[in-house]
């Protein structure tokens, strides 16, 4: 751990507030919480040294020793809008279980907040790097406050974040940091299938045209830098989007910036050959869509519950039936909890309460 900031304080009554503002339930809020921004070194996808930041919120009031809840968060293109920097519907795990008496790590990733450097965007490797070391800034700084965590990790996450908690989770269970081990897990939406569901879902319909351009043209860039998806730019988007795309994605320009600079459709973004090897995809561009489709290749010891919704057109819900079926060829149970007829944010807003609630559950067994 590098520095801690403090960002917010909260009594239990604005807290309830807050939540009510963004419509989400706040029955579990018994206390008000404090808020911190943590800045801590971590490595980047190359296994090279750097910095993250990320969100620390503690309940005022409640038990000296505190289990931890990790919060990973959804996609998001500007580094403003991270965790540690914005207070807005992100923060809604973070106070509902902070709020609840648990402490909350929450990292805002590589490249955003005030890491440095461009986001490596559904990158699970340096996502859960990431976020074991904002639980261990977390268990140091809530140390030095005098709130010691208890090693007993709860993982949640929406979207991107979503599919990060899976990683995270089987990262933990697998020995990642001896100190923390995992009690529940319970994700919100995520991508966990993009070979089979969310990279089709882009070309049939399934996944609305907004979020189907931001999405893909987010993933190429990033992935592209990791590993070569292409060599130019203008194999993969057709004129004039190939020479601004990539700077699109510094981590300073809004979503309105750049949905503003790239065209309606997905179709009219990709060059037609490229086009095909999407929804054909083989060599490196293959391996980018099974890295990240390993999340749910393993059996948890903990309850899981996976949270989704027949209504999200960003991550449709056959992502989670995908997660669900891999994790029951393991052995382990996961039922699938459909939100219903709700888009991707208002599906979160309404599961992130029954998360809390789980989690509760789980506390008291």
């Amino acid at each position: 751990m590098i520095s801690v900031t403090p960002v917010a304080v909260h009594d239990a009554e604005q807290v309830r507030k807050f939540l009510a503002e963004y419509g989400t339930a706040a029955d579990s809020v018994r206390h008000g919480v404090r808020a911190y921004k943590l800045t801590y070194r971590t490595v980047d996808p190359h296994g090279k040294p750097t910095t993250a930041t990320g969100l620390l919120t503690l309940p005022i009031g409640g038990a000296h020793r505190l289990d931890v809840v990790s919060d990973t968060h959804g996609t998001m293109v500007n580094r403003s809008y991270a965790p540690s920097v914005a207070e807005d519907y992100g923060r809604i795990p973070s106070y509902l279980n902070a709020g609840a008496g648990r402490a909350v790590a929450a990292p805002d990733y590589l490249g955003l907040g005030e890491g440095p450097g461009r986001h490596p965007y559904l990158d699970n490797r340096s996502a859960v790097t990431a976020s074991v070391d904002m639980l261990r800034a977390a268990s140091t700084a809530a140390d030095r406050l005098g709130r010691p965590l208890t090693g007993d990790v709860y993982a949640t996450g929406f979207s991107q974040g979503g599919q990060v908690a899976m990683a995270l989770g089987r990262a933990l269970q697998e020995g990642a940091d001896r100190h923390f081990r995992l009690k529940a897990l319970a994700p919100i939406n995520g991508p966990y299938d993009l070979e089979g569901h969310e990279i089709p879902a882009l070309f049939d319909g399934r996944v609305n045209d907004t979020s189907g351009v931001l999405y893909a043209s987010y993933w190429l860039v990033a992935q592209n830098r990791l590993r070569p998806l292409y060599q130019d730019p203008a194999e993969a988007f057709r004129a004039p989007y190939a020479s601004r795309v990539e700077d699109l994605y510094d981590g300073e320009h809004s979503e309105e910036e750049i949905l503003a600079a790239l065209p309606a459709t997905v179709e009219q973004m990709l060059t037609p050959a490229f086009r095909a090897k999407m929804q054909h995809p083989s060599g490196a561009l293959l391996a980018a869509m099974r890295a990240a489709d390993r999340a749910c290749d393993w059996k948890p010891a903990a309850p899981v519950r996976l949270y989704a919704a027949s209504g999200d057109t960003d991550v449709p819900i056959g992502n989670a039936t995908s997660c669900a079926a891999r994790l029951a060829a393991h052995g382990a149970h996961a039922p699938v909890l459909d939100q219903g007829d709700l888009g991707h944010t208002d599906s979160f807003k309404a599961a992130a309460p029954k998360v809390t609630r789980f989690f509760d559950a789980v506390r008291d067994r």
